[in-house]
Formats: structure tokens, C-alpha cells, sequence
């Protein structure tokens, strides 16, 4: 993720911050200092925020190290001020598996908040009043630590299972109602109870916390993009590569400068390409890449091109060339055959495919 500092590594996942997390701090200190804190109370309250957030990456690992069982990388674990997010290779595709790895994270703090229970001495608080326990938490304490940090787990096991999908309880949902449905229809039917939770969130955050409202954003739009994606993949299984194949395509010699690229690209409608030396593929010229120079048009496009890609074959499967693509952060990749050229891959071709399925699915059933 964009703008965001290496902590280091837990069992090989890089863990990382991004730097609105800062924000998140400023805001605790902001918040303290105004209401009549001192330095004592900023840093218990900076200490706690810390170590919540170190259980929110040790909940992240529960999913990451389930998923792991799964034969599922986890590319890296990035907090954020509303929490953490684990950038898994995929999501198991198996209900059972899915619901393991969904569970693995709040089970983690189910166990933490069990262990704080265990060292609290509960008999001691027993019969606190209100303002007992007003009188309590004003002055930083360890027992005081321990409590608040009790409290945040069971809030956290709580939150993190309301059926909001992509929410670990909305992934699990998605995972009881595979059982029963296909995938797609699982993850439509989920998708739909997220982004009506997301508006609750979005109505309460207006009238009680801030945060809500963006934890409400982050739900909407990310039940929104996972159903679509995974609606893509249904339409798209069965499918191979050489059914969206590129064959008209321009190569550009390993020689070839800059300029040839910008006006093959003003002739037609081709905006990457292939570079080629002596009929194989030594790179890939993205669009993104022409446009960063294009001020230089006399550049040798085998100083800008990318040397290090996958390729394909053309009876690979499209779902699965579009996960590569995912993964690999690549919009075009060549296709091959026992090492002969064939043609390109492009995600913008594959969904013109998909668009002209569903057109044509449409114009049967009428």
C-alpha cells in the first residue's frame, strides 16, 4: 500500500503502517491535552492505543497463518487508523476453508480478552458503582491498562463479527450461505447486508462517532468491488485465453525508441506493447510508462520497459489469468505456446468479453 513504512517481519508476512496512523495518534494526544490531560495520561494513552493496535496485527495473523494452512500467501499486513488489513493472495474459494480463515482473526482476540480475564482480579471490582469506577479510571493504572485493553478485545471479537461483509462476520456469512448457494450468489446475497450495514454505520457515525463513517465508506465500496469481482470470475469459468485473445498486435523491436511506441499509438488504439529481440519477448511497455516519458521520446524503450513479467498460455484458464494479473499488478501480459508467440492478454480485453457474453446471454434468453 502507497505511503506506508516496513515495521519488519512476522513469520516471513511484512508488516507495515501507513502513515495516516499518525493521524490516529495525533488525534488520541489532541484529545487528551484537551480534556485537561497531562503528559502522564497522553502516554498511557498512547501505550494503549499501541498495544491495541499490536493486537489488531496479531489478529491479522490468525488470518494470515489460517490462510497459510490453505496453501494462501499473505503479501503483507498494513494498519491503518480503523484498523489493520491483511493482503491475502486470494480468499479460499472452499466455504469451509473461507469460515476458518474469516474465524482465525477474532478468535485471536477472543483468546487475548480470555487471558486478561484470567489476570484480572474480578472479585476486587465487584461492587464498584458508577462512580467508582469514574474515580477508577481517571488515574493511569496497569489494572486500568489491562481492563481497557479486556474491554477493546471483546469490542473488537464483537465488531469484527457483525455481518457486514467484506467484515470478517460478513465473510463469514458468505461462508455458511456457500453451503448452500453457489459462490456468486453467496457473495451477491452478502454483499447486498454489508452495504445495508454500511448505511446504519454511515447514519450512526453522523450522530456518534466519526470513525463509523469511514469504517461505513470502507464497507460500501469494498462489498461493491468484491462482489463484482467475484460475479466477473463466475461469468469468465469455463473460459479460456485464447477465446479474448490479442493477435493484432504491434511488437516494438528491443531497439525501437520511445517515439515509435507514441505514434503507433496515435495511429490506432493499441496503448501497450510488446518488445521483442530476435522473435522473443524481452519486455513489456505499459501505457503508464509512455506517458511518464514522453517528454523524452528519443529514450530506447529497453530502458523503460519491464524485463520481469509472466506470461500465459492460451488454454489457461481467464479466472485464473486475471488473478495473475491481480497479483502481478499487470493489465497485459504475452500469450505463449511451447515458447512461439501468439499474442497478448489484456484485463480490458477480457472484460470486452465479458460484456459481449452477457449481451449475448441476454439476447438468447429473449
Amino acid at each position: 500500500m502507497k505511503g506506508s513504512w516496513v515495521l519488519g517481519k512476522v513469520a516471513g508476512i511484512k508488516i507495515q503502517v501507513h502513515w495516516t496512523f499518525t493521524l490516529l495518534l495525533l488525534w488520541v494526544l489532541f484529545s487528551n491535552f484537551r480534556e485537561g490531560g497531562d503528559g502522564v495520561s497522553a502516554l498511557f494513552s498512547l501505550a494503549l492505543v499501541l498495544v491495541l493496535f499490536g493486537c489488531v496485527v496479531l489478529h491479522e495473523l490468525g488470518h494470515a497463518l489460517m490462510a497459510r494452512k490453505y496453501q494462501i500467501t499473505t503479501r503483507s499486513i498494513t494498519l491503518l487508523p480503523i484498523g489493520g488489513v491483511a493482503a491475502l493472495e486470494k480468499i479460499p474459494e472452499k466455504p469451509k476453508e473461507e469460515l476458518a480463515v474469516a474465524l482465525a482473526g477474532p478468535a485471536v482476540n477472543a483468546g487475548i480478552a480470555l487471558v486478561l480475564l484470567l489476570l484480572l482480579p474480578l472479585r476486587h471490582y465487584a461492587g464498584f458503582e458508577p462512580e467508582d469506577w469514574e474515580t477508577f479510571f481517571s488515574q493511569p493504572s496497569v489494572a486500568g491498562f489491562l481492563i481497557y485493553l479486556f474491554m477493546a478485545n471483546a469490542m473488537l471479537v464483537a465488531f469484527n463479527l457483525i455481518p457486514a461483509f467484506p467484515m470478517d462476520g460478513g465473510r463469514v456469512l458468505r461462508a455458511l450461505l456457500g453451503f448452500y448457494y453457489s459462490r456468486a450468489r453467496a457473495t451477491e446475497i452478502a454483499a447486498r447486508l454489508g452495504q445495508a450495514v454500511a448505511f446504519l454505520f454511515l447514519f450512526l457515525g453522523l450522530f456518534l462517532n466519526p470513525f463509523l463513517v469511514i469504517i461505513a465508506i470502507f464497507v460500501y465500496f469494498g462489498a461493491y468491488a468484491e462482489n463484482q469481482m467475484v460475479q466477473q470470475e463466475d461469468r469468465l469459468k469455463g473460459h479460456t485465453v485464447r477465446e479474448a485473445l490479442l493477435t493484432q498486435i504491434s511488437l516494438l523491436p528491443c531497439d525501437a525508441t520511445l517515439q515509435q511506441a507514441i505514434d503507433l499509438i496515435l495511429k490506432g488504439t493499441e496503448k501497450d506493447f510488446l518488445v521483442v529481440r530476435e522473435g522473443g519477448v524481452c519486455g513489456i511497455l505499459n501505457n503508464a510508462e509512455i506517458a511518464r516519458a514522453a517528454t523524452r521520446p528519443d529514450t530506447p524503450v529497453s530502458e523503460l520497459m519491464l524485463g520481469e513479467f509472466p506470461s500465459v498460455r492460451p488454454d489457461a484458464g481467464l479466472t485464473e489469468t486475471i488473478q495473475l494479473m491481480s497479483r502481478e499488478k499487470q493489465k497485459f501480459l504475452p500469450v505463449l505456446e511451447d515458447g512461439r508467440l501468439l499474442g497478448a492478454i489484456s484485463s480490458e480485453n477480457i472484460s470486452e468479453f465479458i460484456l459481449l457474453r452477457t449481451a449475448a446471454g441476454h439476447s438468447t434468453a429473449t
